[in-house]
């Protein structure tokens, strides 16, 4: 890539021959950013973040149960509601197919399993869904298992230490 200044701005072609150009008021940083973007370096392929689909059978129910299980429901556009928690986040979908439903699984990891059990036994209650009790599993995590109304499995867990072998 050749960098050359051209009338106030800085002109370059990017990896497939296309003129592109800015002008030196940008910052450096920005200047960097847009080179990156021109030479497609590794750092380009950092990842921000993941988001699950998650299947609704009764859009409006679904959100009522992630809102009393803590999650914030921060906006919702054409059947997509976007949840989050933390750092932690997931979209909830107004589709529903009974067999992706059913096969359908989520893992939340938390700092306190115990806590979030006590909280999802209340949620379970009201919504009248399937919970199992916390369990300590041989992969060092603490977890129990929550459906959501529409029979998606969540496991919620807390990483546990492992058992030294004896």
């Amino acid at each position: 890539m050749q960098l050359r200044p051209a009338a106030g701005r800085l002109a370059w072609r990017d990896r497939t021959g296309i003129q592109q150009q800015t002008a030196f008021g940008l910052s450096i940083g920005a200047i960097h950013r847009r080179l990156q973007t021109a030479t497609m370096s590794p750092s380009n392929l950092s990842v921000v973040e993941i988001k699950a689909f998650v299947p609704a059978r009764d859009f409006a129910e679904s959100i009522r149960f992630y809102e009393a299980l803590g999650f914030t429901c921060a906006s919702v556009f054409e059947g997509i509601a976007y949840f989050r928690c933390g750092e932690s986040s997931f979209l909830l979908q107004d589709f529903f197919a009974a067999e992706f439903a059913a096969n359908f699984q989520m893992h939340l990891l938390v700092e306190d399993v115990d806590a979030w059990h006590a909280l999802a036994l209340t949620v379970a209650a009201r919504f009248e869904v399937r919970i199992g009790e916390p369990e300590d599993q041989p992969w060092a995590m603490r977890d129990f298992t929550l459906f959501d109304p529409s029979g998606v499995l969540w496991r919620i867990a807390q990483n546990i230490p492992r058992a030294s072998a004896a």
